[in-house]
C-alpha cells in the first residue's frame, strides 16, 4: 500500500531515494518524505499531496554529499494527510527515525506506557509509536539491531520497517512481518525497497527477508539475523524484470500501455505450455498429480478486488471442465468466519502482487487445516508464493497501474490452463479440452483485434463521458467480466458504476433505469444470449441508453441498440478474455477524457498489505 526505499552506497542518495520513490508512487501518494544521515545527525523532508511536491522541496535544498537515506511515500491509514504525519517519524531527540508500511494493532496500548516514560508524540499515527518505542529500547542497549529485535517483539500486526540512529552512521537497520521488504545488492552500495520497481534500476541481484528477520546494511556489507539474532544466510536471487518495463514505451498511460501488452502476455503465458490441441498441458511449479487429485472434493478460491473476479470466472471454467465444485470468496470475508477447508480441499489464492494482507491471513488458516494451497500471482518472490504449496506464475511483467489490466488478463489464461490440467490429469472430457485449447491459441491474435479496434471505443466513451451513473449486466461466465467492467469505470473515472447478473435487473435495479441511466450488455452467443436480450429489451422499454459487446451482430442488435462493438468470433467460456479488453479501454477513455489521473486514481492502491 504504501512504499518504502533505503539507500546506503556512494551516490547523492536524494537522487536514489527521489527515483526509487517515484516508481512506487502507484501505491499510495497522500504525502511522501525522506530522512537524510549526513556529519552525526538525521535531516527530515516531507510533503503532502503528489510526489512531484517533494522532489521541488528537494531541489530548493540542493543536497549532494550525502549517501545514506531513507524514504517513503503514504496511503493515510492512522490520521489524516498532513506533514505531521507524513513519515519519516522521528523519536524526541531526533536521534532515531524510521519509515514504516503496515499497521501496528497494539499502537495504542504501547502509546500510553511511552507517554508515562515521558514520550511527546507529535502525529496520530502508529508509526510514530514504533520510532519512540525501538528509541526507548536503544537506550537500554545502544544498539540498533537489538532495539528493533526488542521493540517489534512488543508489537501486534504487520510491518516493514527501516530505521537510522545518529550514533551508528552509513547505516541501516530494517525488519518484516507481513508486508513485503527486500534487500539490493550491489557494488559499494545496498539498497531496501517495498517492492523491485524501486530498485531494478540499479540492481537485479535481490535478497528476500522472512517473517520476523532483522537486516543491517552497509554501502558494502549486508548482514541478516534471524527473530533469535542468530545470523542468517538467505539465498540471493536474480529479479526478473528489465527496467525499461518501467517505461511509458510512447504511451500516455502505462494503463494503456498495459491494455496493450496483453496479447504479448498470454503468448508469454501460453509458450512451452500448450504445444497444440492434442498434446498435455504441462505446469511447472502445480505439484498436483492424479492421486492428489482423486482426493479433492471440493475447491475454495479466495482473492480480493479484480483477482476476485478473475476467481470467478475460475470457477466457472472449473466446474465445466471438472465438475468440482468451487467456491469463490472475498479474503476479507473468508478470514472472519469458520473455514471448511480440510487435507481433501484445494485451496487457490489469487493475487496480482503476492502480497495482499486478506489472503494472506486466509492462506495462513486453510494451511493449518492441512488444504493443498495454490498461488496464482505476478510475483514469484511474494510471500504467498513462499506459502504456496503449487505456484502457477502468471509472468504478466511489471504493472505500473494502479488499475489492474493485463494482470486480469493473465490471471484468467492461467486459471484457464489449470482448469485444463486438472481435467487432463483426472480424465475428463478430452474433445472440451482440445476445443479449449484451440482457442487459448487464437487469443493473441484476437486481442489484437479487439486493440486495432480502439478508435471505435474511443468515440464511444467520449459520447458516454458525461454521464455520472452506469450499468453493466451479462450472464453466466461473463457476470465476473460486467462486474470488472464496472470496478475498472469507478476506480478510474470516479462514475458510480455497478455491475449485475443481467437477470437480477427486474429484481431492483430496473428502477433506477432512465435516459439518464446508461446499460452495458456483454451478450455474447451461447446458451445465454436469449435471455440477456430479453433484459436488454426490458431496459429499452425504460429508455435507457444501451450499448452492447458481443461476437457478431444481427438485426435486433440495431434497432435495440444505440451503440455497439463487435468482438471476434470466439467460444462463450474464452470470450471474457476479449469482452474485458473493450471495458478496460471504454474505461480508460472516459477517464482520459475526464481529465483524470488515470494511472495513479484517488485513494487507491496497488497493493493493499494492511487489512
Amino acid at each position: 500500500m504504501c512504499g518504502i526505499v533505503g539507500y546506503v552506497g556512494y551516490q547523492n542518495a536524494v537522487d536514489i531515494l527521489l527515483d526509487g520513490l517515484k516508481h512506487l508512487e502507484y501505491r499510495g501518494y497522500d504525502s511522501s518524505g525522506i530522512a537524510l544521515m549526513s556529519n552525526g545527525e538525521i535531516k527530515v523532508y516531507k510533503a503532502l499531496g503528489k510526489l512531484q511536491n517533494l522532489v521541488d522541496t528537494m531541489k530548493k535544498e540542493k543536497i549532494t554529499s550525502c549517501n545514506t537515506g531513507i524514504g517513503h511515500i503514504r496511503w493515510a491509514t492512522h490520521g489524516l494527510p498532513t506533514l505531521a504525519n507524513a513519515h519519516p517519524h522521528s523519536c524526541n531527540c531526533k536521534g532515531l527515525t524510521l519509515v514504516h508500511n503496515g499497521i501496528i494493532e497494539n499502537y495504542q496500548e504501547i502509546k500510553e506506557t511511552l507517554i508515562k516514560n515521558g514520550a511527546i508524540f507529535k502525529s496520530q499515527t502508529d508509526t510514530e509509536v514504533a520510532a519512540q518505542l525501538i528509541a526507548f529500547e536503544y537506550g537500554k542497549t545502544n544498539d540498533l539491531v537489538q532495539a528493533v529485535s526488542s521493540a517489534v517483539s512488543k508489537l501486534k500486526g504487520a510491518w516493514a520497517f527501516c530505521v537510522m540512529h545518529k550514533n551508528e552512521p552509513e547505516t541501516i537497520v530494517a525488519t518484516r512481518k507481513n508486508a513485503p521488504l527486500l534487500i539490493g545488492a550491489g557494488e559499494n552500495e545496498n539498497f531496501l525497497s517495498s517492492d523491485i520497481a524501486a530498485i531494478i534500476k540499479y540492481t537485479k541481484k535481490a535478497i528476500y527477508l522472512n517473517d520476523g528477520q532483522i537486516t543491517k546494511i552497509s554501502k558494502d556489507k549486508i548482514q541478516i539475523f534471524n527473530e533469535d539474532l542468530t545470523p542468517a544466510s538467505n539465498r540471493m536471487e536474480i529479479l526478473p524484470f528489465e527496467a525499461h518495463s518501467l517505461s511509458k514505451m510512447g504511451y500516455k498511460h502505462f494503463m494503456l500501455k498495459e491494455i496493450h501488452e496483453q496479447p504479448d502476455v498470454v503468448r508469454n503465458i501460453l509458450q512451452d505450455k500448450i504445444k497444440d490441441e492434442i498434446s498435455d498441458i504441462a505446469l511447472n511449479g502445480v505439484n498436483l498429480d492424479i492421486n492428489s487429485l482423486k482426493k479433492i472434493n471440493r475447491i475454495q478460491i479466495i482473492a480480493c478486488g479484480t483477482s476476485l473476479h478473475a476467481g470467478l470466472v475460475g470457477k466457472y471454467v472449473i466446474e465445466d471442465l471438472t465438475g468440482i465444485p468451487v467456491s469463490v470468496e472475498a479474503s476479507s470475508e473468508y478470514i472472519y468466519r469458520r473455514s471448511i477447508a480440510d487435507e481433501n480441499t484445494l485451496v487457490i489464492g489469487i493475487s496480482q502482487s503476492g502480497e495482499t494482507a486478506d489472503t494472506i491471513t486466509a492462506i495462513k488458516q486453510v494451511k493449518e487445516k492441512g488444504a493443498h494451497v495454490l498461488i496464482i500471482t505476478n510475483r514469484k518472490e511474494s510471500l504467498l508464493s513462499r506459502l504456496s504449496d503449487s505456484l502457477f506464475h502468471i509472468n504478466a511483467g511489471i504493472e505500473v497501474s494502479v488499475a489492474a489490466t493485463k494482470s486480469y488478463t493473465a490471471q484468467l489464461v492461467s486459471i484457464y490452463l489449470l482448469g485444463i490440467f486438472i481435467a487432463q490429469t483426472l480424465n475428463m472430457d478430452k474433445k472440451r479440452i482440445q476445443e479449449i485449447k484451440h482457442e487459448l491459441l487464437t487469443l493473441p491474435s484476437k486481442l489484437e483485434a479487439v486493440l486495432s479496434g480502439e478508435l471505435t471505443i474511443k468515440k464511444l466513451a467520449k459520447k458516454y463521458s458525461g454521464f455520472k451513473n452506469f450499468i453493466f449486466i451479462a450472464r453466466g461466465i461473463n457476470y465476473p467480466t460486467a462486474l470488472e467492467g464496472a470496478l475498472k469505470l469507478k476506480e478510474i473515472s470516479y462514475i458510480n458504476a455497478t455491475g449485475y447478473p443481467a437477470g437480477e435487473l427486474k429484481h431492483g435495479p430496473i428502477a433506477m433505469l432512465d435516459e439518464t441511466m446508461p446499460v452495458l450488455a456483454i451478450l455474447n452467443k451461447g446458451i445465454v444470449y436469449d435471455k440477456v436480450m430479453s433484459n436488454c429489451e426490458e431496459a429499452y422499454a425504460r429508455q435507457a441508453k444501451l450499448i452492447g459487446v458481443a461476437n457478431e451482430i444481427d438485426e435486433r442488435h440495431k434497432e435495440l441498440f444505440d451503440d455497439f462493438v463487435i468482438i471476434p468470433p470466439v467460444s462463450d467460456i474464452v470470450s471474457p478474455a476479449l469482452n474485458v479488453t473493450v471495458l478496460q479501454l471504454f474505461a480508460y477513455f472516459i477517464a482520459e477524457y475526464l481529465g483524470k489521473d488515470v494511472d495513479q486514481p484517488r485513494n487507491l492502491a496497488k497493493s493493499v498489505t494492511v487489512e
